[in-house]
């Protein structure tokens, strides 16, 4: 229903049950984008989503950009306690 309204879809997910929704996005004139991991061991990607989206992003490639910055350790007397132990 949103397809006239929309240019461009983006979809966060590599679930191939995605497919049949990009196709028809597709048929109605509609870009889609997904992303995900192919860097992940099994890939987070179904092959066949992969294939029929217009561009897949990969999700690494966007660590720094939208990735949280490294926390850092937190110093506690329990957790200095723990260290010893």
């Amino acid at each position: 229903e949103l397809a006239p309204h929309v240019d461009h879809m983006v979809i966060f997910s590599g679930d191939g049950d995605f497919r049949p929704l990009v196709e028809s996005l597709q048929r109605q004139g509609v870009r889609v984008s997904v992303v995900s991991t192919i860097r992940s061991q099994p890939p987070m990607i179904a092959d066949e989503l992969r294939r029929q989206v217009d561009n897949f992003i990969e999700l690494d490639e966007l660590r720094d950009v939208i990735g949280r910055p490294p926390r850092e350790p937190v110093h506690t007397p329990e957790a200095a306690e723990e260290a010893v132990d």
